[in-house]
Formats: C-alpha cells, sequence, structure tokens
C-alpha cells in the first residue's frame, strides 16, 4: 500500500516540486484520513506554494505514527520521492514539512533531487542525524508559544546543520503557536518566500537572505517580522 498525494499541477510544464508532509505522532499505526486535522493544516499551505511552473505534492500518509524502528512516513516520503524523479527526472524538490512532517523532510534531505528544506516547528531529538544537509539550504521556524515540540532543539539542530551548510535560516515566530494559526499569514508568507527564492522563482526575501549570511549562531534565532494573521 502507498501513501496517497494530492498533486497540484501548475499550467503548463513542471520545472519543479514541493514535497509538502504533515505531523502525526510518535506511535500510531491507524490510516491517516482525509479529514486528518494534521493533513488538513498543510492543506492551505500546499495551495500558497503553487506558481508558474511548481508542482506541490501534498504527502497524506498511511499511517499517523513516526514508529520507530519502521519510521513509516520516512518511507512514505521516500517513495514520493523517487516516484517524482520517476516522473520528473533531474527536476529540484524542496521540502516543506510541519511537526513530525519536518522530521521526516530532514531525515529525507539527502535524495539527490532535494536542494531545499523548510521545517516548521519540528520535532527534534537528541542525536537526530544532520550530515545529509551538506550542501543543502534549509529553514527552520518555530512559534515562541510552543508546547508541542522544543524550540531548544530546533536552535541546536540549525547550529549541527550550519556545520555541513552553510545556508541555514531559523525564525522565531513571536506569538505563534503549534498549529500555526497564530501569524498563519507570516507563517505562510516566510515559507512561500523561502521556496520562491531557493527555486529562483523570485529573489531571495531580505530577512532570510541576511539570516543565511550571519555566522553561527547568529541568524538561527531571528525574531520573525510581520502583520499578526
Amino acid at each position: 500500500m502507498h501513501p496517497h498525494v494530492d498533486v497540484l499541477k501548475p499550467q503548463g510544464s513542471t520545472n519543479a516540486v514541493v514535497l509538502v508532509l504533515h505531523g502525526g505522532r510518535e506511535h500510531g499505526t491507524e490510516p491517516v484520513r482525509r479529514h486528518n486535522l494534521a493533513y488538513l493544516r498543510m492543506v492551505p499551505l500546499a495551495r500558497a506554494l503553487r506558481s508558474p511552473g511548481v508542482e506541490v505534492w501534498n504527502l497524506r500518509h498511511r499511517v499517523r505514527g513516526w514508529n520507530a524502528p519502521s519510521l513509516d512516513p520516512v518511507r512514505d516520503a521516500r517513495w514520493a520521492l523517487d516516484r517524482i524523479a520517476e516522473l520528473h527526472p533531474d527536476t529540484p524538490v524542496v521540502l516543506v514539512g510541519h511537526s513530525m512532517g519536518g522530521r521526516t523532510a530532514l531525515r529525507v534531505a539527502g535524495h539527490p533531487n532535494v536542494v531545499a528544506v523548510c521545517a516548521l516547528a519540528p520535532w527534534i531529538v537528541p542525536g537526530e542525524p544532520y550530515e545529509q544537509l551538506r550542501d543543502k539550504s534549509l529553514l527552520i521556524a518555530h512559534g515562541d508559544q510552543e508546547r508541542m515540540t522544543d524550540p531548544a532543539k530546533s536552535f541546536a539542530y540549525a547550529r549541527q546543520a550550519k556545520t555541513v551548510t552553510e545556508r541555514v535560516a531559523r525564525f522565531t515566530v513571536e506569538g505563534g503557536d503549534h498549529a500555526m494559526l497564530r501569524r498563519a499569514r507570516d507563517w505562510t508568507r516566510l515559507v512561500v518566500d523561502f521556496v520562491r527564492g531557493e527555486l529562483g522563482l523570485a529573489p531571495m526575501a531580505p530577512d532570510i537572505a541576511n539570516a543565511m549570511h550571519e555566522a553561527s549562531p547568529r541568524g538561527l534565532d531571528v525574531p520573525l517580522g510581520g502583520s499578526c494573521g
């Protein structure tokens, strides 16, 4: 059984793909339904990411859990990346993941077609591998009202990632919560700006570009500006 994918195709040819990965839980073998909140949370973001030449794959995992040692979402994401590579050979891919999906995106970043990773409120644990991010671009965002995942761990992870790639930025969404409902427009703007900048569709937004140019640890705890949403 394969996971389900909702594909948002662009007008014209596909020049890049964004793979969107939703959250979940540490353990759980129940199937992910279309009405699952973790999946639904990513639907508006997936729609916002579609643009000329950019195809968006919104992945719905087979089951809800991370389920170590089987790592079900990692298997699902690798299946999707291989499928993308079959359909769109040599096409750059950007990964966008939330919570467990952020951890999943980081794990599969070593795929040769992946050029960048955006991890939103990622679930990070000590010892999480980071070597696979070598020469990739990484953006992490965590809300300061987070209650589900640990911003301190994503900060420590960003510092580790900075040792294998220079292109790392991490933002603190002031007033932001785990569900990304507070300041929703600003979360979306940050992701869209990063993806479009990395794919060369627009100049990289100044706040992201400046954060990436800073030496560690500067640029890894940047307050996210913008209006509330």
